[in-house]
């Protein structure tokens, strides 16, 4: 008889992967320079979004998976949090699709930025065209 506990995870195919930074895979190469600049850029970019699409109910992106060919829904934190260890480790982390997630509350990120994009501009335009003097309740009425 053993009286060592059973281990649950004995059989799981994924017990042996670790998300750790410190796990380094010798087969892939740490970001370039051009890469890790990307990578904050996304960063900047998707604080941008949260901060238009938050309020009007979006709760993330949706992404195509390039490896499984499913949209992948990742809500602005764990976006975020993907993108910080891609940058602190050089890989990204192992992941599987959001259980359950409401396609109408994620949008891609091309919508995204079309949508940053069109409020920039509109922003843009109405700074550019100063209000017309004798406006009702201006100075020249």
């Amino acid at each position: 008889m053993n009286d060592e506990p059973i281990d649950p995870f004995k059989d799981d195919p994924g017990a042996g992967l670790s998300d750790d930074a410190g796990d380094e895979d010798p087969t892939l190469d740490p970001l370039t320079e051009v890469e890790r600049q990307d990578v904050l850029e996304d960063l900047a970019d998707l604080e941008v979004y949260q901060a238009l699409l938050g309020p009007v109910g979006i709760r993330g992106l949706v992404i195509e998976c390039e490896d499984c060919h499913e949209p992948h829904y990742f809500d602005w934190d764990l976006l975020r949090g993907n993108l910080r260890h891609l940058l602190s480790s050089g890989r990204p982390r192992v992941h599987e699709p959001a259980y359950d997630p409401d396609p109408d509350h994620y949008v891609t990120w091309e919508y995204a930025k079309g949508y940053a994009d069109g409020v920039h501009d509109t922003l843009a335009d109405e700074a550019d065209d100063p209000e017309p003097p004798g406006k009702p309740g201006g100075p020249g009425s």
